[in-house]
């Protein structure tokens, strides 16, 4: 008879990885060459619509993807400019490199915006 183990808390590889606060956001993308993190609130409806493509996103381009809500830990609204959710915010090595604030972004916009980004980036 086998014994059942719990659920596991780690999300599957490549699906969006919620972030607590300030120290679990620079955690992870220290721990991601490229990675795109959404600032979001709890109710905002656009928000809560990008997640599957985020986790369609973070497949496809096998970058980290994050998720946090910046009520959680105030100092990231100034950290981060958060004038409005959601927010996407790249970073390549550890470092942001560009910002998209335009409410729902298709997926295949998205995906452009990341590979143009980290593209130009490894040109400079």
């Amino acid at each position: 008879m086998t014994e059942k183990s719990e659920p596991s808390t780690t999300p599957p590889p490549n699906s969006p990885t919620n972030l607590a606060d300030e120290p679990a956001l620079d955690d992870f993308i220290s721990d991601h060459e490229v990675a795109v993190v959404e600032f979001y609130t709890e109710g905002c409806g656009i928000c809560a619509s990008m997640e599957p493509i985020l986790g369609n996103v973070a497949h496809d381009l096998d970058v980290g993807v994050g998720l946090i809500n910046p009520r959680d830990d105030p100092p990231l609204v100034d950290r981060f400019e958060v004038r409005s959710v959601p927010l996407f915010v790249l970073f390549v090595d550890g470092e942001p490199i560009d910002r998209l604030a335009e409410g729902f972004v298709a997926g295949d916009d998205l995906t452009e915006w990341i590979t143009t980004q980290v593209a130009a980036e490894a040109n400079n």
